[in-house]
């Protein structure tokens, strides 16, 4: 099946009520190995890839390895493959890039401007995305409403425009409350920096540990506006 930003409206309409399960084995269904699940390798991406082995149906994980990451992500990454019995795909950014940001910019160009900060994103980020998702029609995040207030409007179903593809959020609508009894009910493996006040957690130069009464993406690019605080994975 392929769906265009024409089906979202209909799509959302469909969804509304059914829990995380029913919408991941719905478009499995439907578009078999046209979709893809990206994690970030969080709590919440640690649960859809337990929902997806659930199924038993085919399908495909990746993450993207920035070169900037915590030890501990890559131990994760390693202990839910031995886990689940799966593996992984790991995307890395173009060395030539990556080299050519460095020398013009600084290796902690990040902090210097906001400017910046969406360049080490493209590079590190982006564009591999865009090899990840070559050949798919859909993919599956992770996103939750009350993670930042650049989410709060998202739907389940979201068109991504710079993949020009849908975006499937099956946990949109939980709390974080919601997460940790789930995580905690199956045991599912997790990054223990969240035991350690991180509750979002990307690269290690650009994510912190929040204080109490920040919202949970408070640790990430913390010297900016909450407003800017995405890298462009999930504009809405």
């Amino acid at each position: 099946m392929i769906y265009s930003k024409d089906d979202i409206a209909g799509l959302n309409d469909l969804l509304e009520g059914k829990s995380a399960q029913e919408i991941i084995a719905f478009f499995i269904k439907k578009m078999g190995d046209k979709i893809t699940f990206g994690s970030s390798l969080g709590a919440e991406d640690q649960i859809i890839t337990q929902m997806l082995v659930e199924t038993k149906m085919a399908f495909k994980i990746f993450t993207l390895d920035t070169a900037r990451l915590f030890s501990e992500s890559y131990e994760l990454i390693d202990r839910t493959n031995k886990r689940y019995n799966i593996i992984i795909d790991i995307f890395f950014p173009d060395h030539t890039q990556v080299e050519e940001m460095v020398a013009e910019k600084g290796i902690n160009l990040f902090f210097d401007s906001i400017d910046n900060r969406h360049l080490c994103c493209q590079v590190r980020k982006l564009n591999p995305l865009k090899r990840a998702l070559v050949g798919r029609q859909a993919w599956f995040t992770g996103l939750r409403k009350s993670q930042s207030v650049t989410r709060v409007d998202m739907q389940i179903v979201e068109w991504d425009e710079n993949s020009s593809m849908l975006k499937i959020n099956p946990l949109i609508e939980w709390s974080e409350d919601d997460v940790w009894t789930y995580l905690e009910k199956h045991g599912i493996p997790f990054n223990p920096l969240h035991k350690k006040g991180f509750p979002s957690i990307g690269c290690q130069p650009c994510t912190r540990a929040i204080m109490d009464g920040e919202d949970v993406r408070a640790g990430r690019w913390w010297w900016e506006n909450p407003e800017s605080r995405e890298c462009g994975l999930h504009k809405s």
